[in-house]
């Protein structure tokens, strides 16, 4: 097996600085519209990790994102949607940054390249063989995610990765990988774009896929989302209004008795 960074292979373009902005942003588009493709042909690799973490999940477990740069800023993207979308605890999703909290807005130097802060990073959440770990990693060579991976594999922890390119150290680690093949970026290097859009994709698609398989979800409607502003009171209010059949009025008191919208659609149906 040959591995290759497409990510970091030359651009195929050149002399970007000599561009007007107009054939700039046109170029980043037609580059951008190869993402879903890719994501589409890792949909298979996609599958089995969603059900190893709504069976994990489902006894008890956590799941974990790890990652430096911009793919451990994803992570916590995802993880941090998770509880307001689908009013789960922020324990149950969590993302890791190479680097700690401060990663998050400036870049650590060195955090990616130590080979024993992952696994300290998981111990301090008593990892334990219940929960699942997804490294994420655009070139599949990251130091800090490889090396939590390898403990997780030695510790029964099952282990997933995403990353753009095939058969990296970080895909030959994980028990699941994932692998969107996105090739060369529009700016040679630059990670945060086509591979860091494939990575958002699929991020969006695991937690949402786990959540709708863990019952957060009724028809289409997120039942279960935190009321924490107007807009999503109002949106709370139209789906009970829509559900029940009922006046405006009437699903405001509801949702004001029961501060939620799957309950308030159970009480409503009982009265």
């Amino acid at each position: 097996m040959t591995f290759i960074k497409t990510t970091e292979q030359d651009s195929n373009y050149n002399n970007l600085e000599d561009m007007s902005v107009k054939e700039i942003i046109t170029s980043i588009n037609k580059e951008d519209q190869s993402v879903p493709l890719a994501v589409e042909n890792a949909l298979p690799q996609i599958e089995p990790l969603i059900s190893q973490v709504v069976n994990k999940l489902n006894t008890g477990g956590r799941l974990f994102y790890m990652g430096a740069g911009t793919s451990g800023r994803l992570g916590i993207l995802d993880a941090s949607e998770c509880p307001p979308t689908f009013g789960v605890s922020h324990d149950l999703v969590i993302g890791i940054i190479a680097g700690g909290d401060n990663a998050i807005r400036k870049a650590v130097e060195n955090a990616e390249d130590s080979t024993t802060q992952g696994w300290k990073d998981l111990e301090a959440y008593k990892i334990t063989e219940k929960d699942v770990v997804v490294g994420i990693a655009a070139s599949g060579t990251t130091p800090y995610v490889i090396s939590a991976l390898e403990k997780c594999n030695e510790n029964s922890i099952i282990t997933g990765c995403i990353t753009c390119n095939r058969n990296s150290p970080l895909s030959l680690t994980a028990q699941f990988p994932i692998e969107v093949i996105v090739g060369p970026e529009f700016l040679t290097g630059s990670s945060r774009m086509k591979a860091g859009t494939a990575q958002k994709l699929v991020l969006n698609m695991i937690t949402t896929t786990v959540m709708i398989q863990l019952g957060k979800v009724k028809g289409n409607k997120m039942v279960d989302m935190q009321l924490s502003n107007d807009k999503l009171v109002n949106r709370a209010t139209k789906m009970i209004m829509t559900e029940l059949n009922i006046s405006e009025s009437e699903a405001t008191i509801l949702l004001s008795k029961h501060k939620n919208v799957r309950d308030s659609i159970t009480h409503g149906r009982r009265q």
